[in-house]
């Protein structure tokens, strides 16, 4: 067994989520900086295409848009589940909300000599008015 598989990864992880969240809850470039890597995309889809969205792009629309604290929204920040499949590879499953859009998001991680980051976003909203 690969010793590095069995260190307190999943903690690391969870700050990282964490720091998702708050990013996400505040509208925090600076804190998604760290932990969404430069190379990073964002996928959805409608059923029909798939959207690819880099991250700068990602980074304009969060940058754009007022923030759910501004906004004085209820945060519905929730780990599903994280699944490591291996030292350096994770997928991580989140709930998140901007009422009144709620979002499954499925984040790929890896780890990096940076530490853990977010190399891919695919998710799904549900709108609820």
């Amino acid at each position: 067994m690969n010793d590095n598989f069995s260190d307190p990864s999943i903690e690391d992880i969870t700050k990282l989520l964490q720091d998702y969240f708050d990013g996400l809850y505040d509208g925090d470039l600076d804190k998604f900086g760290r932990i969404f890597h430069p190379e990073s995309h964002l996928y959805s889809t409608d059923g029909a295409a798939v959207t690819d969205m880099p991250r700068a792009q990602y980074f304009e629309m969060i940058g754009g848009r007022e923030s759910a604290r501004s906004q004085g929204l209820k945060r519905y920040d929730r780990i599903v589940s994280i699944h490591r499949s291996g030292p350096d590879t994770a997928m991580a499953t989140v709930n998140c909300a901007i009422p009144p859009r709620y979002f499954t998001d499925y984040l790929t991680l890896m780890r990096t000599s940076a530490g853990w980051c977010i190399i891919s976003k695919s998710y799904h909203t549900d709108v609820h008015e």
